[in-house]
């Protein structure tokens, strides 16, 4: 969720790991890593290494974890890192404050690539991902003015096209967050979280150009806020709900809930599909603004959790191709 609210090194997987059992007797929750992220956001599998990319916005890392060897790499970027991608070239794109940057992760370099024309100065970049023609999506959000407060109607959403030229659609949100495209590559999802809606555009893949905005899902109060998302082989979203501590299946074309995944921990921020076969859906979760006693309570708040048997799979996500 937003915040509203260089070294590598070994982590530990998270001490006794919880495995609830959902409605489905199949379906486990595990904590993979119980890491105590501040907002950890913006999975993203990166097949080539077999990792698990994702950023903690505040703390201002991007961090790759591996699972086989439960290594955990961390790259410091001196600025708040809404979201992360492959590039197709090598590296990584971020949505880094306000602008689009490229990450040489041997270097532990970044390079400026673009700053989004915007008169603004209290806003950053939040959620972002990669459309299937390799343009990076990625949009704003009004800083805090107090802990939990900020200004609304403040952000936009942008694209860095591939010949590294930035595209502003719309203004007036929130807090631009989870964003995906259909099978057929003819509809743009997209989440302003305090719009508690899940919607859809037409989407030109040739032109990036996206149209005909309308609402797919509308949260119920218990759901509260939506966050980051994605979609899985069959073409139905999964929506991780801040302060929900749950991720919702939802069919796009009936706008029905198709199921729901309870998390242990309340701050579920975002989630993607990975694994060798991309049928373990990994979920992001954040400690920010938590008490004391709201830790005890939650004691994996803040790590990373990963979902087995759901008996569907994601795809392979997107690179940027600039």
């Amino acid at each position: 969720m937003p915040a509203l609210d260089w070294g590598e090194h070994s982590k530990k997987s998270c001490n006794n790991s919880l495995k609830v059992q959902q409605t489905m007797a199949s379906v486990k929750i595990e904590c993979v890593l119980n890491e105590k992220y501040s907002l950890g956001e913006s999975p993203v599998w990166e097949e080539k290494h077999g990792t698990l990319l994702y950023v903690d916005i505040p703390e201002q890392n991007v961090y790759r974890w591996n699972p086989d060897s439960n290594q955990v790499e961390k790259v410091h970027v001196d600025i708040p890192v809404g979201s992360v991608a492959p590039r197709s070239s090598g590296g990584y794109v971020l949505a880094n404050g306000e602008k689009f940057c490229f990450l040489d992760w041997e270097k532990k370099e970044v390079t400026d690539i673009a700053q989004i024309d915007d008169a603004k100065t209290n806003i950053r970049f939040n959620d972002g991902k990669v459309d299937p023609a390799g343009r990076f999506f990625a949009g704003t959000m009004g800083m805090e003015t107090r802990p939990g407060e900020f200004e609304r109607h403040q952000g936009s959403l942008y694209t860095l096209q591939t010949d590294h030229s930035v595209v502003k659609h719309f203004d007036q949100v929130d807090v631009s967050n989870g964003l995906d495209w259909s099978l057929d590559h003819k509809i743009f999802y997209y989440i302003d979280s305090l719009s508690f809606t899940v919607d859809a555009f037409d989407y030109d893949l040739q032109t990036g150009k996206i149209s005909n905005r309308r609402v797919v899902y509308k949260l119920e109060k218990e759901e509260v806020i939506p966050d980051g998302q994605c979609i899985d082989s069959e073409g139905k979203l999964w929506v991780a709900c801040y302060d929900g501590g749950r991720v919702l299946r939802i069919d796009p074309e009936t706008g029905k809930r198709m199921q729901t995944v309870k998390l242990p921990v309340h701050k579920t921020t975002s989630c993607c599909f990975g694994g060798k076969d991309y049928s373990d859906l990994y979920v992001t979760t954040a400690t920010k603004r938590m008490d004391k006693e709201s830790l005890q309570r939650e004691p994996q708040a803040g790590g990373i959790f990963k979902v087995t048997g759901l008996g569907v799979k994601g795809i392979p996500p997107y690179s940027y191709a600039g």
